[in-house]
């Protein structure tokens, strides 16, 4: 079995050991995730700069949803399916990556699991900012989309930074910065668009 080792040690006494498989799991979950909640937040908020019913914003957005899951999840199985081939490769050659203890055996990184996971992870984050858009907010709903998706962003940046160890408060802001950025200016092109139309 294949384990990893995880940076951060967990209570006193205790060494937390992570597989390679819970490590695809959460690696294509978390990014599932951000893609999902920042793609379907941009979408909805850039057909919503064109002044458009909100009908056209709901049918936009759960096409983006479906093609955006099934996107992450057919990039996932691929993106996995070499990393595993290239796993099996080394393995047999002998070689042992540089990350990984092998014990007793082989565990490869399952690339149905990275697509399962992303794939639900994406839809998960998605909903968030197209059921937020298309509650009866009227005139607020742009600023209330935009606030969830903040929030939710806040949320996935902290849980990406809980697991790897890294520094909280940049993940976070990473997170919020780089799915602001993708809201403005799609919201600006929206808004363009249905002006020059």
């Amino acid at each position: 079995m294949t384990v990893l080792s995880a940076r951060r040690s967990p209570a006193p006494g205790r060494r937390r050991e992570v597989t390679t498989s819970s490590l695809n799991w959460l690696r294509a979950g978390v990014l599932g995730a951000n893609d999902g909640i920042v793609s379907i937040a941009a979408t909805v908020l850039g057909v919503a700069g064109a002044s458009t019913p909100v009908r056209t914003i709901a049918v936009a957005g759960i096409a983006a949803l479906v093609a955006g899951a099934l996107s992450m999840a057919a990039g996932e199985y691929v993106s996995v399916s070499s990393q595993r081939d290239a796993e099996r490769a080394a393995v047999r050659r002998g070689r042992v990556l540089p990350t990984l203890v092998v014990r007793g055996g082989e565990e490869f990184t399952n690339p149905w699991h990275a697509a399962v996971a992303s794939l639900g992870a994406f839809v998960a984050g998605g909903l968030i900012p197209l059921v937020v858009v298309l509650a009866p907010w009227g005139a607020a709903r742009v600023p209330a989309t935009f606030a969830a998706v903040v929030v939710a962003l806040a949320l996935t940046g902290l849980v990406a930074a809980r697991f790897s160890g890294a520094e909280p408060r940049r993940a976070v802001l990473r997170n919020i910065v780089g799915g602001s950025v993708a809201m403005a200016v799609t919201f600006a092109v929206g808004a363009f668009v249905g002006v020059a139309l």
